[in-house]
């Protein structure tokens, strides 16, 4: 196996541009010398090279296992492959890969997927081996260099945001007051008639919903 640095030049190719790319790579080799590796600074962009990879098509979970030949080392990329479902959930990704990934998980594995959850969402670290990584800084490297990354999983998250934004809108304004509210969101021009409206009847409810103290009231009521 190459030493850690001449692997993080290699894994710009799956996305994850540490340094810059010197020559091509096979996408499963990558993947197996980065398990290998024990890097955290690799390991936290497992997620994101393994996303790149399946998104390309280029991703065979034999060919990665056939090149891990220690117990230890198929231990970590099984742990790995969980901890990036786990990612990819956090992100509600729902693509085809993604179920294809649940998979190929072996039934322990699987049987950890709520602990890992758990630990994503009290942004504890979690542990692989030797080596700990922080659920958030995952998170956060995944969402810069695979979501950012991707045009296609731009448009499809606000998308799934803007329906999110319209259907909370819709339980407390009518649908007159939601489109008003929406246009000026996007910085659309209001007609006169619909500037006053906003002026004289939504800015008194969005003053309301902006009060601090109403909000951690709802708060503690739906807890």
């Amino acid at each position: 196996m190459e030493n850690n640095e001449d692997l993080a030049k290699k894994v710009r190719r799956l996305g994850y541009p540490l340094f810059e790319i010197e020559e091509d790579e096979d996408a499963n080799g990558i993947l197996a010398d980065v398990v290998k590796s024990e890097d955290p600074r690799l390991w936290q962009g497992f997620p994101v090279m393994l996303a790149n990879s399946q998104e390309r098509n280029a991703f065979d979970h034999s060919r990665v296992l056939s090149l891990l030949k220690a117990l230890k080392e198929r231990d970590y990329y099984h742990r790995l492959l969980l901890v990036s479902c786990v990612v990819y959930k956090m992100q509600n990704l729902e693509s085809a890969w993604v179920s294809d990934l649940y998979k190929i998980l072996s039934p322990s594995a699987k049987a950890d997927i709520g602990k890992i959850v758990n630990q994503f969402v009290a942004k504890d670290d979690v542990q692989i081996g030797p080596v700990r990584l922080s659920t958030e800084k995952m998170r956060t490297v995944f969402r810069d260099y695979f979501i950012k990354g991707s045009p296609r999983m731009e448009n499809i998250l606000a998308v799934r945001e803007e329906f999110g934004l319209e259907y909370s809108l819709s339980q407390v304004f009518s649908p007159s007051q939601k489109d008003i509210i929406l246009k000026k969101l996007r910085r659309e021009k209001l007609t006169k008639t619909e500037a006053e409206y906003f002026s004289r009847v939504v800015k008194k409810k969005l003053l309301a919903l902006a009060n601090p103290e109403l909000h951690r009231l709802a708060r503690k009521l739906i807890e």
